[in-house]
């Protein structure tokens, strides 16, 4: 018997479907092969997320190739993964967690806080770009998009400063040393389900038990908590939203950022990891101060 998990043609997605075809064959010996998918968001590279739709572009694609029976499962990175998911499908397994952070690289290896004024620094994220404008104002802010190779050759080819990426994805790839500064995940909110993993497959499929046995539990437990305050905020692409949450014992703390009436609002919230769902609402009603 062999999987097929389809995925996007970029280097990091491959690598991750790599990193899960690689835990079947290590838990339960089943060979599986890569089905890699074009999606629009990797078709339309010279618009921003949030004036296509954002919503789903990375996913729906390969969601297709499920639904018509070209692979059993997709590996998604969990950030890109909308909170709502077309009713044949479920979120079967989240298998681990790289790095939350995110991560600044730097042209010339200086450092966030010695950058000179008005630095030019690219990033095609809305998130990042304001809280980065919160932490300096000055800065010059340069959309750019495309997978981690374009950014960093664009890094060059448009002279910025640096440029802001999942620390996941650096250390997924093995770039792991070109990073310059790690931004604190508490100050500097992450996305929604950075640096997780997800499985995707169509309810009731035979095949789901292989893919079932790689969830992780915690994994899962932060990163629904996370995805509960964004769907409760109706968050995505096209709105500045992150949260960051760890697991301590018993008890899960999550931090929230979201953007109301053109203020960016921080706030924090610690209970039972068995309420991660409710937290995530609890949090998203105090940041709109409900």
């Amino acid at each position: 018997m062999e999987l097929i998990i389809a995925t996007r043609k970029s280097k990091l997605a491959q690598v991750q479907a790599d990193k899960v075809m690689k835990l079947i064959k290590e838990s339960q010996n089943i060979d599986s092969k890569k089905l890699l998918v074009v999606t629009e968001g990797d078709r339309r590279l010279d618009v921003s997320l949030n004036k296509i739709g954002g919503k789903g572009l990375f996913v729906k694609e390969i969601e297709l190739a499920i639904l018509n029976g070209e692979a059993h499962a997709a590996v998604h990175s969990m950030k890109d993964v909308p909170f709502e998911l077309p009713n044949e499908f479920e979120l079967i397994a989240m298998p681990e967690r790289e790095d939350i952070r995110d991560a600044f690289i730097s042209i010339d290896g200086t450092k966030i806080k010695d950058l000179k004024l008005g630095a030019k620094i690219g990033t095609s994220s809305i998130r990042r770009a304001g809280q980065l404008k919160e932490l300096r104002p000055d800065l010059d802010i340069i959309p750019i998009r495309g997978n981690v190779q374009t950014r960093l050759e664009k890094m060059k080819s448009e002279s910025l400063d640096g440029i802001i990426l999942a620390a996941a994805g650096l250390k997924r790839l093995g770039l792991e040393d070109i990073i310059t500064d790690y931004f604190d995940p508490k100050i500097f909110i992450p996305a929604i389900g950075q640096g997780a993993l997800g499985i995707e497959c169509l309810k009731g499929s035979l095949e789901n038990i292989y893919f079932k046995k790689l969830d992780n539990k915690e994994v899962r437990i932060m990163v629904e908590a996370e995805r509960s305050f964004m769907r409760e905020l109706n968050g995505g692409c096209h709105t500045l939203i992150g949260a960051y949450s760890e697991i301590c014992g018993n008890d899960l703390y999550i931090i929230g950022t979201f953007e109301v009436n053109g203020r960016i609002i921080k706030k924090d919230i610690i209970g039972s990891k068995e309420d991660n769902i409710e937290l995530g609402i609890k949090l998203a009603n105090k940041i709109l101060g409900v």
